[in-house]
């Protein structure tokens, strides 16, 4: 091989090797091994440079192709995903594109034509105690107030869209749809999260969650944690229009050290209340109902106990994801997603934790026939005792 062609090789090489890739959001940085350049010389001759019209010799455009795809497959795969250390794209169901432990990460719902992840724009402003939502259809002027019969749930503020909407040539009021939004943020200012879901559909309708963190993440290598924190979430029903409130207490603890392959990761919610839209306790209602379908004497005065299914589930990135669960004696009752972010707090690496959960039932209730009923709630916990 000429040495005008090894020092073209090489400038394709770095170009691989340094060039940044724009995948979706995120820029990959590509990785390219030159030590098999040598490979290329069975396409060497007359047709590999060309002259330009600038009087200089140019890659034979074909040529380069074929010298770029050696290249790249000399590397053992394609340089432009990321390498696998444990970050990457976000728990199915969410959007946000690929992170890592270096990075803030916003995690939204997954936009679906049932409706999901179509709140975007969510905003709190706290000068005047507002919270803005965008994409959604007939909820008032997209600024969402503090709830008046519920404007807490635990640590966490319950907003309201509009009730009427005025039109602006004729005056006349514009009934809007039944909208409720949560929103929760930790103490440090590191973590929060927002649910919106609407009363207003007989399928589960529109709406959207979304959970942050807004900077990087130190993981631990060796021991446990545990964590402690609220829980607040909204229930809205497919096949039966309304909204429901829910206030529960969390607890999570990851194991850094193992499963080897992974950090393990175990949860529970306890404590789970009912509440309908005036905020009356209904809990025991639901309760009846259950015992009555499964033939079961559960206490009426909660919810059972939902659980992490147990796996090697946190990735490098500090983004936890699996099952959960929960039992009517010995029969299922509920099942879902969690999806969590571990962030740093000033004075502990790893030192709390922001979510949401979802989890879909068949409600036992009379006059809930053939309604399954979903559960969306965010929570945020501080490491200390589990």
């Amino acid at each position: 091989m000429s040495r005008g062609r090894l020092y073209l090789v090489y400038r394709i090489c770095e170009t691989a090797r340094w060039g940044v890739m724009r995948l979706g959001d995120r820029a990959a940085l590509c990785r390219v091994s030159c030590y098999s350049a040598l490979t290329l010389r069975r396409f060497r001759g007359k047709s590999d440079v060309v002259k330009g019209n600038d009087g200089l010799s140019h890659m034979n455009p074909i040529k380069h192709a074929l010298w770029m795809a050696l290249l790249l497959s000399a590397c053992g795969g394609n340089p432009f995903l990321p390498p696998d250390d444990g970050s990457g794209n976000g728990p199915p169901g969410t959007e946000g594109g690929i992170r890592g432990a270096k990075d803030p990460i916003t995690r939204s719902e997954k936009i679906t034509t049932t409706g999901n992840g179509y709140a975007v724009g969510i905003k709190l402003n706290t000068a005047d105690d507002t919270f803005e939502v965008d994409g959604l259809a007939f909820d008032g002027g997209n600024v969402y107030q503090r709830g008046t019969t519920v404007s807490d749930i635990g640590p966490f503020q319950v907003y309201e869209g509009d009730s009427v909407y005025q039109d602006a040539v004729t005056g006349n009021n514009i009934d809007q749809l039944l909208y409720r939004a949560i929103y929760g943020v930790s103490d440090s200012g590191k973590t929060n999260f927002a649910i919106v879901r609407t009363g207003s559909y007989v399928p589960y309708g529109f709406g959207g969650f979304i959970y942050n963190r807004t900077g990087p993440v130190t993981l631990p290598t060796s021991g446990q944690a545990g964590y402690e924190g609220e829980y607040a979430g909204l229930r809205d029903f497919n096949g039966i229009g309304g909204l429901e409130y829910v206030s529960g207490h969390m607890t999570m603890a990851i194991d850094f050290k193992d499963f080897n392959n992974g950090a393990g990761v175990k949860g529970t919610i306890s404590d789970r209340h009912i509440f309908d839209i005036d905020n009356n306790d209904i809990t025991s209602v639901v309760m009846d109902a259950i015992n009555t379908k499964f033939s079961t004497s559960l206490d009426t005065t909660a919810m059972p106990l939902l659980e992490f299914t147990i796996g090697n589930s946190l990735k490098g990135s500090g983004e936890a994801s699996g099952g959960i669960t929960s039992l009517a004696g010995s029969n299922p009752l509920e099942k879902g997603t969690y999806y969590a972010l571990i962030a740093d707090t000033d004075a502990i690496n790893a030192g709390e934790v922001v979510g949401v959960i979802v989890v879909e039932s068949d409600d036992a209730r009379v006059g809930f026939e053939n309604v399954t009923t979903r559960e969306t709630g965010g929570f945020i916990l501080l490491r200390g005792s589990e």
